[in-house]
This record gives structure tokens, C-alpha cells and sequence, in this order.
């Protein structure tokens, strides 16, 4: 895409980017460079346009997200497309190109940001008062950009694996003609950018001080952005997926990577919030505690579609959505760290020593799934007073069987989506309610994550070297030990923390379910199973729950195992298929990945 004078048309939409609700976007004509340096605002522009291309999963394919391709959630709405990516009919035909898109539009403004935008002076505004800020904003607009073209090649490797790549525009012929650029190169690109911008880019946004402009700038990349990058980018290339020659030494710098941005995090004061919920209430852009531990959150604008997808049927328009299964609920331990299981739940509930099998469960689980007998959400009652609690049992009111409006787009798990969704969102206006709208923030990087990441990389360093408990051991590089790591979030949520001297494939699969836990819907859990080359079997034989309410109000609950098209998971699908119009636009520069 070759941007040039006169064809830059971008089309900006109002995101979350301050403490004060929002940054202003608008339509901006980009004619010529003279143009663009009457104002501070038209360079913003591209900025924004850039900030508008990362991606977001709020439910990207007509309100599934990729959540409902794992073992994470079922989309309630059958025939959805979502359903490809397990039923067959994913293929280079049909490529579901959920980055290409964005990603190389982005890297496209980026480049010609950084061509041809980033070393304006702006001398006719130098008398403003405030030039001197604008300008201190302006001059990190080239490490941001470099920030997030790095960023758009993670999203594509990731996907794809080898892709084309450049960092220079030119004619739409010569790019169409780009052949794929390996892997190894990619993401060594992506570390090189990463360290060479990591100390120019503004290290804290909160704390910039007269630099500051009349709102805060919160939502920018900054050094945090930079290192979290650089060290996902990391794990992912350690990965089997990626790693093919199972290399050590890519752990090795993983946990490097990790050690960096951990450290950066706990000098500049950064930790994790109090509460994890605080990471999407509606006031997270100006709580300081959630804040402490957002690394990059994309932010969209105000708005109740997430809400609208996610809420239970018969709350007005709410549509079901994205249902979580009981193979996530069944990963939350008890909260004294005993995993759960359902045969010993069973017998405890026929001698009478628990009525319910989310008693005494770690606390992130009421904080992420909505369970029949919960009032969810908030304002449930005043739209179905009769029906003051979720009823998901058989013949409740909000299951496939009940009567309210929209039963066939219900749960098809017995469960429904708390995580991201406002619970006092209102979607339908009545004489004593308007219609509500609020903020939300895409969690792209943030502290929880950050721990999780080094716990791996760090367990998987030393294991390689050949530690049988590996998750407990340290030395003078690496101080701290992956199981302490990985407890992190566990002392956050008030879970017993994991014990010492488990095995490695103990710890393996105890690390597995926490980060499972901790960033459940954050999507996660999709590229996850990817990279390790493991556990795709779990994507295509779900778990369900089917709650039966007995004449005495007592519940039976028996867990029903779903199969999802043939139940075959296909090594194929570790990496997307390019599309085969793209293969032919290049004249076959691009070559199909392994299957497809």
C-alpha cells in the first residue's frame, strides 16, 4: 500500500486514550507535509490510526471470540463462524484473516510515519504555550510507531509463522510481490527494535511531570509496552511451534527477556492490583491500583456491545454469547489449592458436606463465570423481577428450555461470561432507565501475565539443562524460582500457593491450568495450546454441565462431554492458512503453510 500526497485518508474513531475519558479523534485529509505542520493534531492523526489497527477480541466474528474455539467458552448462537476453526471449514478459501488485515495496514502507517512524519519542528506553532509539551509528546510519536509495527509483526507470526515483510513502503505491486521472511528473522527483528527503542520511548506516562499536557496519556505505549513485548515475543519463539530446533539457549534468552521487564516493572513501582476484577471496572483507566499493573491495554470507546453479546438471555437484548465450559470451571482449584475434582465433589455432596460445587473455589472463578442461583447481572431484577436469579437448570428460565425471549441463543453450558462485562450496563431504555454505555480496555499486556511468562520461561530453561524439579530451582542469574513465580497470582486471588518439590510434569500441567485461570478470555488460551504443540485434543471434546432442579429446589449436576466435528484435533491448525488470494496476488511468493 503505497501512501504518498493527497491519498492518506484516515479515519479515526473515538478510543479511550486518558484520564479523562477519551482522546478526540477525528477525519483527517492528509494532503502534503505542509499541511500536516499546521497542527500537532494531523500528526496525532496517524498516531491514532496506528493505536486503532492493534487488535481486540470483544467478539470479532459477530460476537464469538476466539475464547469459544478453545475449551475456554461455546458460542451460544449456532452456525456461527466461529465454528470453523474446529468443524473443517477453516481452509485457504475460507482463512479467517483475523490480523492480516489490520496488521499490515498498520505496519503501512508506520512506515510512512516514520518515513516521512517524524522530525517535524512545527516552527509557526512554537510560540504556543504549550509547544514545548506537544513537542515532548510529538518526538516519542517515532518510538511508538516502532512499538507497534513490532507489535503487528508478533500478531502476524504468531498466526502465520513467515510472512512478508518490510519496513519501507513502496508500490502495491513490488509489496504484493514480497516473499515470506522467516521466523527466526521476524522475531529477531522484533527484539531488535524493541532493545534499540527501550530506553528513548517515555518510560511511565504517569509520571512525566510538567511534560504533561492537560490530560494524561495513560494510554500510549511506553517502556512497559516495549519490554512486555519483547518478552512474549521471546516465549513465543522458545516455543515448540517456533523453536523446531528445540534450542535451549531460546529459553534461555525468554527468561532473560522476562527478568528484564520484571525488574523494570518493580523498580518503577508497577504491581499487581489488589483485586483482579479492577483490570476492567469501569473506572480502570484512572484507578492507580489497576493501572499499577497494565502494561498496554487497548483502549475502545465507550460502548455496551461486549455486554450486549455476553449478558444471559431475558435480560432485555443480551444474547448468550461466548458461554464458558466446564472445563474452565473445572481448572479453578479449591481456594486451599486442592485441585478440583468432580468424582470427590460428587460423594461429598451425597453425604451431605456440600450443597454446591462452587463452594470454597478460588476466588477468580465468581470473578470470571456467572453460575445458576447468582443475580447477574446487577441490574437483572428490574428488567425480569420475577426471575431475580439466573436459572440455567433444565426448564430455568435462562436456559435453552426456559421461556424467556431469545431460549434457543442461551447457554449451551449452564454457565455465562462475567470477565470484561460491565454488570450495570443497561441495553434498553424504559421509562425509569436510559441506556448505558461504558469504557472498556483490551488487556494486551499487563503484570499477571508478565509473572506467568517468566515462570515459563524460567521452568523451562532449567529444565532443559536437565533439573528434575526444575520449577524450584535458582541460581545467580535467575534468583527466583518459577514456582514462586507462578504464585504470584495465586497470593493475588487468595489460592494456596503451589508446594515444593513437585515434579516437572507436575508443575507442567499445575502451570498450565493457572495461566488457564488467571487469563482466561484474555486471549490467551488459543495461541497457547499453539505454541506448546499440546493439548489441542481439549479444543475438540468440551464439557458441559446440565443442572437438574428436584422437586424438594435441590440441584443434581452431571458434567456431559460435547465433540466438536470429529473430534480430531489437526497439527495443521497450529498456524493459520494464508489466504489463497493473497498466494495468487503474489504470484506464489507466498508459500501455504504445512497442510493447508
Amino acid at each position: 500500500m503505497k501512501l504518498n500526497k493527497i491519498v492518506i485518508i484516515i479515519a479515526l474513531f473515538a478510543m479511550v486514550l486518558s484520564s479523562c475519558n477519551k482522546m478526540d479523534y477525528h477525519e483527517y485529509t492528509a494532503y502534503d507535509k505542509e499541511y500536516i505542520e499546521r497542527s500537532f493534531s494531523y500528526v496525532g492523526g496517524f498516531m491514532a490510526k496506528i493505536y486503532n489497527d492493534i487488535d481486540t477480541d470483544w467478539g470479532n466474528l459477530s460476537g464469538a471470540m476466539l475464547a469459544s474455539a478453545t475449551d475456554e467458552a461455546e458460542y451460544s448462537h449456532d452456525g456461527n463462524s466461529i465454528e470453523d476453526f474446529y468443524n473443517g471449514s477453516w481452509s485457504a478459501a475460507n482463512p479467517h484473516q483475523t490480523v492480516w488485515t489490520s496488521a499490515y495496514e498498520g505496519i503501512t502507517y508506520c512506515n510512512e510515519f516514520l518515513a516521512n512524519w517524524s522530525d517535524l519542528k512545527f516552527e509557526d506553532l512554537s510560540l504556543r504555550l504549550d509547544y514545548e509539551q506537544e513537542m515532548f509528546l510529538y518526538n516519542n510519536y517515532k518510538y511508538e510507531a516502532r512499538w507497534a509495527r513490532a507489535y503487528f509483526y508478533f500478531t502476524l507470526v504468531r498466526q502465520y509463522g513467515a510472512v512478508p515483510f518490510k519496513t519501507m513502503n513502496s508500490t502495491g505491486t513490488e509489496e504484493t510481490l514480497l516473499p515470506c521472511t522467516s521466523v527466526d528473522s521476524i522475531f529477531s527483528f522484533i527484539e531488535t527494535e524493541c532493545d534499540a527503542i527501550k530506553d528513548s520511548i517515555i518510560a511511565d506516562y504517569t509520571n512525566i511531570g510538567e511534560m504533561a499536557l492537560y490530560k494524561a496519556q495513560t494510554g500510549r505505549a511506553s517502556k512497559y509496552s516495549v519490554l512486555a513485548l519483547k518478552a512474549q515475543a521471546a516465549l513465543y519463539h522458545a516455543s515448540p511451534l517456533f523453536n523446531k530446533n528445540n534450542a535451549p539457549e531460546l529459553w534461555h534468552k525468554a527468561a532473560l527477556a522476562s527478568k528484564e521487564l520484571i525488574e523494570e516493572c518493580e523498580k518503577g513501582g508497577k504491581k499487581l492490583a489488589k483485586e483482579i476484577d479492577a483490570l476492567w471496572s469501569q473506572d480502570y483507566i484512572t484507578n492507580a491500583d489497576a493501572y499499577g499493573e497494565i502494561l498496554f491495554a487497548r483502549r475502545t470507546p465507550a460502548s455496551n456491545s461486549f455486554e450486549s453479546y455476553n449478558f444471559p438471555v431475558g435480560y432485555s437484548t443480551a444474547q448468550g454469547g461466548n458461554c464458558p465450559t466446564q472445563d474452565l470451571v473445572d481448572a479453578f482449584d479449591y481456594a486451599d489449592g486442592t485441585p478440583f475434582d468432580w468424582a470427590e465433589w460428587q460423594e461429598k455432596y451425597k453425604a451431605g458436606k456440600s450443597t454446591s460445587p462452587y463452594e470454597n473455589r478460588d476466588p477468580r472463578l465468581a470473578k470470571t463465570v456467572a453460575v445458576n442461583g447468582e443475580a447477574w447481572p446487577n441490574d437483572l431484577e428490574p428488567y425480569n423481577p420475577s426471575y431475580p436469579v439466573l436459572e440455567t437448570y433444565v426448564g430455568g428460565y435462562h436456559s435453552r428450555t426456559g421461556k424467556s425471549a431469545g431460549a434457543s441463543y442461551a447457554t449451551t453450558t449452564s454457565y455465562y461470561l462475567k470477565k470484561y462485562c460491565n454488570p450495570s450496563q443497561i441495553l434498553k431504555a424504559r421509562s425509569d432507565y436510559a441506556v448505558t454505555t461504558s469504557p472498556h480496555g483490551w488487556l494486551t499486556f499487563r503484570l499477571g501475565g508478565a509473572y506467568l511468562n517468566y515462570a515459563e520461561a524460567v521452568f523451562q530453561w532449567f529444565k532443559s539443562q536437565g533439573k528434575a524439579n526444575a520449577a524450584d530451582f535458582k541460581d545467580s542469574e535467575f534468583k527466583v524460582t518459577a514456582r514462586e513465580l507462578a504464585n504470584k497470582t495465586r497470593t493475588r486471588a487468595g489460592v494456596a500457593i503451589f508446594p515444593t518439590g513437585m515434579t516437572n510434569d507436575e508443575f507442567w500441567g499445575r502451570y498450565k491450568k493457572e495461566r488457564q485461570v488467571e487469563l482466561a478470555f484474555e486471549g490467551h488460551r488459543f495461541y497457547d495450546v499453539r505454541r506448546w504443540k499440546e493439548d489441542g485434543d481439549k479444543f475438540m471434546k468440551i464439557h458441559r454441565l446440565q443442572i437438574t432442579k428436584n422437586a424438594d429446589g435441590k440441584f443434581e449436576y452431571q458434567p456431559t462431554e460435547f465433540t466438536r466435528g470429529d473430534g480430531k484435533w489437526q497439527d495443521r491448525w497450529n498456524l493459520f492458512p494464508f489466504s489463497q488470494t493473497e498466494i495468487m496476488k503474489s504470484k506464489n511468493a507466498i508459500v501455504q503453510n504445512p497442510g493447508w
